[in-house]
Order: structure tokens, then sequence, then C-alpha cells
């Protein structure tokens, strides 16, 4: 039994599947309150699919890139839990978990996630001759740049706003597919297919080592310095 944890965005997921095969799953959007939210609605995934903690043999999280606290808070669960039930832990890309539900159509696959500063993350998969291809790695890069490298008809996913989406077509027109909204929805499900996968090849993490993937240290404001009186 493996149990899927994904918190890298404002929509989080949780699933639990038997060799990849998806047994329950809960997808939420979050208020910002990654602790409480994620194990409240492990307990309730947990009972809904009549699994016992102790039946869980690996822990799949996803590593980011994403938000800078829910990443941090998914990682420090899914390591918490392994640790404690003495179980494999594996990490998987955000961008990575948001393409392989594309897998299936052949074409280049290049998922996105918002950064600010101007820039995206965003990496290059495709699905080929039976294998799973990672062509280029996460990444923070401008839109423009982006759309000047996409030479051959691509599928993107992941988090695309409206604004985006118009952006990527003016620039390349038929050359980009972009599927619905819903479709692009994060779930945990996509992420426990290829995590089994991945174990079932011998991947996995050393849970002392694991941390969240982030493409850009996390702005801190730096406390401001105290005058004498």
């Amino acid at each position: 039994m493996e149990l899927a944890i994904d918190t890298s965005s404002n929509i989080s997921s949780l699933a639990l599947s038997h060799e990849g095969e998806i047994l329950a799953e809960f997808t939420w959007q979050t208020a910002q309150n990654h602790t409480v939210e994620v194990m409240s609605h492990l307990d309730y995934l947990l009972s809904a699919g009549k699994v016992t903690p102790d039946s869980l043999e690996a822990i799949i999280v996803a590593k980011g890139p994403g938000s800078f606290n829910g990443l941090r808070v998914g990682i420090s669960i899914a390591k918490g839990i392994a640790f404690s039930l003495g179980i494999p832990i594996l990490g998987i890309s955000t961008l990575e978990a948001e393409a392989y539900p594309f897998a299936y159509t052949g074409l280049p696959l290049c998922p996105i996630h918002k950064s600010g500063h101007s820039e995206i993350a965003a990496a290059l998969y495709q699905q080929r001759d039976n294998e799973w291809h990672c062509w280029k790695e996460e990444h923070l890069i401008t839109v423009e740049k982006l759309c000047q490298e996409i030479k051959e008809e691509t599928l993107f996913c992941g988090e695309i706003s409206p604004d985006l989406a118009k952006e990527i077509g003016q620039n390349l027109g038929n050359r980009a597919i972009i599927p619905q909204a819903f479709s692009r929805l994060h779930r945990a499900g996509f992420l426990a297919v290829l995590g089994w996968q991945k174990l079932n090849k011998g991947e996995k993490d050393d849970l002392t080592t694991l941390q969240p993937l982030y493409l850009r240290p996390p702005h801190i404001t730096k406390p401001k310095a105290r005058t004498l009186p």
C-alpha cells in the first residue's frame, strides 16, 4: 500500500494506492493551513479506504517546485510517517507529476509553475517507445525565452493562468496545445501511479537528505535594525 502526498500548490491532494492502483483519493483547495488540513484529511482517507497506517509500505511525495510552506509541510509529514513506520520514501518533481497524466499523447510535455519575478518554472518530458523521458530538468525561464525554444507541437500543462495561456498561444500558435483547466488539476493519484513505477524500479530517497526542490531561495524579510532610545 502506498500513500501519495502533494502539497506543492494551493490545490492539495492525497491518494492511497496498491501497486499503483488507486484505492482512494482526496483533493481540495487549501486554506494555507497545510499541517492541520493534511493530517485531518489523511485520517479521513485512511478511514474511507479502510486502511490502517501500519498497512502503508511506501510514501510518495511531491517535492517541488512549488509553494515554500506547502512543500515544507508536505515533505515533513511524509518523512515523519516514513520514519515512524520504517518504510521507503520517494520524492518526485511536481512538474513531472503534472506532465505524467498526458504521457499517452506521445507529445513533448511542458509543465509550468508560476515563480514570480517575470519567470516560470518549467521542464520537458515525453513518453517515447513506451519509455518515460525527461528531456530538460526543472529550471527557471521567461515565457518569451521558453516559446523561442519550442520548435514542435508541444502540450503545456500545470499552473497556466488565462493570461499565460493567451501569451503562449500568441507566440506559438498551433504548436501549443493547452488542455482545459479541469484536466490539469493537481491529483495525487497520478503522483501515486508514477511513484509506484519508480519504486518498482528500485528508486527511493534517503530519508535524511530528501529536501524540497526550490528553484529560487524563499524571500525572507530581514528584521529592521533596532535603534537605541
